[in-house]
């Protein structure tokens, strides 16, 4: 299995796509970093910033559409979704653009001062209200979690068979990367053991909460983007947190901060192992996939070295 390749577009193409919704009044569509699975613009239209994305992935951004209601209309800073639709091969999806830098842009002087209102914007976005929603792990396109339990969702996406999806084929990873058999069947066994302590949760999981998709202007955090939305236990987004600022006392700040606003969470040392673990195999995955191996064996160690 070959690394991913996000698509890739020339401004002239998209500046097609967006004369569709906006005429001749679309200005600066420049290329943004970032975005490991889709291809995204800036532009402007009448002093208003916007943000197209493109993705191959089936149904990319339908589900995106949903949780951008869903946030929002609960006071969460999120995107508000303007239209989507296909440009040749590609699924693209518009979208309102949050003002301010990403949280990584920041000193890490401003990230820990940062930090309290990134747990509190957290805290809020994890116990939005879900309607009459159902089920658990990945929402579809009409809100509901695909699977009946979340022990049935984390045994679905580390199965072998995976058509259709971005980890079509994935079991190649052990012949042709550095994805290792038994440190993957390892780290599978102690999630199942630690998953059982997560099973009964059902929130909003953002699935890819880190300095990247959180937005700043250096004094205050204006926004969230790019979700990986499923429903589960919260401490899956507390764990990807935890991993990406390792340096700030994020596990901490986040206890205090529960303490503080009442909100009690049983068993949360089982439960944040399982979180870690459930985030661990996805990252050990898509490691191997994108080729970057240093950061493969960095999570490699640190999974392993969990419950010793």
């Amino acid at each position: 299995m070959t690394a991913y390749e996000k698509p890739t577009l020339e401004t002239s193409e998209v500046g097609v796509v967006l004369s569709k919704y906006f005429g001749s009044n679309v200005i600066g569509v420049t290329p943004l970093k970032g975005g490991n699975l889709s291809a995204v613009f800036s532009f402007s239209v009448f002093d208003k910033e916007y943000v197209i994305k493109f993705s191959d992935l089936a149904g990319s951004f339908e589900t995106e559409r949903f949780i951008s209601g869903l946030l929002t209309s609960q006071g969460i800073p999120f995107p508000s979704c303007l239209g989507l639709g296909k440009f040749k091969s590609f699924n693209y999806l518009i979208s309102e653009k949050i003002s301010g830098l990403n949280l990584a842009s920041c000193s890490p002087e401003q990230q820990r001062q940062l930090l309290p209102e990134v747990i509190q914007l957290l805290t809020r976005m994890n116990h939005v209200e879900l309607g009459k929603t159902h089920g658990y792990g990945f929402i579809n396109t009409s809100g509901n979690g695909i699977y009946n339990s979340w022990r049935e969702h984390v045994i679905a996406i580390n199965a072998e068979d995976q058509a259709g999806t971005f980890w079509d084929g994935w079991y190649s990873l052990f012949k042709t990367s550095c994805l290792e058999k038994d440190v993957f069947d390892e780290c599978y066994n102690r999630l199942l053991a630690y998953s059982s302590y997560n099973e009964p949760h059902r929130y909003f999981i953002h699935g890819d909460f880190h300095q990247f998709n959180i937005l700043s202007d250096g004094q205050r955090i204006t926004g969230i983007i790019d979700t990986n939305g499923k429903y589960g236990d919260f401490l899956v987004d507390l764990a990807t947190l935890d991993w990406h600022l390792r340096k700030l006392d994020v596990i901490q700040e986040y206890q205090s901060y529960q303490q503080q606003v009442g909100i009690s969470i049983p068993n949360f040392k089982e439960r944040i192992i399982g979180a870690k673990y459930y985030n661990g195999l996805i990252g050990l995955r898509f490691y191997a996939k994108m080729g970057w191996n240093d950061a493969y064996f960095g999570l490699r160690e640190e999974l392993l070295r969990l419950t010793n």
